[in-house]
């Protein structure tokens, strides 16, 4: 479970699937599913939640391994009737953090993780409405996500750490996503990392689809 500390702010954020990857989800599961295809140059997708929409503009040139794992999830409707299940408060100001939604632990859900895709090399930056791939160790990103609220730079590729794989931002509904962020949470957790972070009430991804 991953500690990430930044801007003088330590934050417990435990970005892995609810602290329950572990061998659950194995990259052999669903070998035999199609294939996914390139994305176009640019890309948007509109996630239809329980407490209203939210757009997402996918960075398909600057990170186009990422933003074609997560459109095969969009494609092959993996999205819909999934949540968003966690709110990870910064300590210090705890208007800040980041909402996290996906598959969770539904192995029958999930891909094959893909390569890890580093700030470094997109030269993406996680700030306030940045979307980014969840995962536990490098190279196991899924199909979870996280939406930043705040700007978040200890999540970027830096020396010692290779951070998280932003891939896309909020054109619309971050005042949702703010609303999700401050939303109540149970006080347990899956782990340290991730207590008080899950949400009494998960706002259900009723669907994902692109917009054409």
């Amino acid at each position: 479970m991953t500690v990430i500390r930044g801007a003088g702010v330590p934050v417990r954020f435990g970005l892995g699937w609810g602290g329950r990857i572990g061998g659950l989800l194995a990259a052999a599961l669903l070998a035999g599913a199609p294939a996914p295809t390139a994305p176009p140059a640019a890309q948007r997708v509109r996630l239809e939640t329980s407490a209203g929409p939210i757009v997402i503009e996918l960075a398909t040139r600057a990170a186009p391994l990422t933003t074609t794992n997560f459109l095969r999830y969009v494609d092959n409707g993996r999205f819909d009737g999934t949540t968003f299940y966690r709110a990870a408060r910064a300590k210090r100001d705890p208007k800040t953090g980041l909402v996290q939604g996906g598959i969770n632990t539904k192995a029958i859900r999930a891909y094959p993780p893909i390569a890890h895709e580093p700030t470094g090399r997109t030269g993406l930056h996680h700030v306030d409405g940045t979307v980014s791939m969840a995962r536990a160790s490098y190279g196991t990103a899924m199909g979870d996500f996280f939406i930043v609220v705040g700007p978040a730079p200890y999540l970027d590729e830096r020396p010692g750490s290779r951070g998280y794989a932003a891939f896309g931002k909020v054109v619309a509904g971050m005042p949702l996503v703010r609303r999700i962020l401050g939303a109540p949470t149970w006080p347990g957790g899956y782990s340290r990392e991730t207590i008080g972070q899950s949400l009494r009430e998960p706002v259900r991804i009723v669907s994902a689809r692109r917009v054409k």
